[in-house]
């Protein structure tokens, strides 16, 4: 451990430098595919503001269970099916996978294809079933 705080200050500009690129890396990351939203929020957004949600998993794992009222368009054939999604670009779009870690990549798909609002389920289908939320099988 002293040898770390003797590397810190021996080398200060690239412990900074380092810094730096952490904190741009991370807000980069944040920004990715649109925010990120809970569970609870998506429920009050698809209430409030009939907000569509974005099931991007494969057609087997959506018939296995789903967002009630999710539409699934699988990853793989996003770009190809984004004619689909196009009478909802300006209402809130929650992209929705199995754990939360592909929905950047398709919110970025969404945000260049000029959709206004677009943000991620936070955790996935994997977290939503963790908090006991409804879902649809078939």
């Amino acid at each position: 451990m002293s040898e770390l705080f003797a590397f810190i200050g021996n080398h200060p500009l690239l412990v900074g430098i380092f810094l730096v690129l952490i904190v741009l890396f991370v807000r980069n990351e944040v920004k990715r595919g649109g925010k990120t939203v809970t569970s609870q929020e998506l429920v009050n957004l698809m209430n409030r503001e009939s907000a569509v949600v974005l099931d991007i998993r494969d057609s087997k794992e959506y018939s296995e269970g789903h967002i009630p009222q999710a539409m699934n368009i699988p990853i793989a054939s996003l770009q190809s099916r984004l004619k689909e999604l196009e009478k909802y670009k300006t209402s809130p779009i929650i992209v929705a996978c199995k754990m939360g870690q592909h929905s950047s990549l398709a919110g970025t798909m969404l945000k260049k294809a000029g959709f206004e609002k677009v943000a991620k389920l936070r955790g996935g289908l994997l977290e939503w079933r963790n908090e006991n939320m409804p879902v649809e099988k078939g």
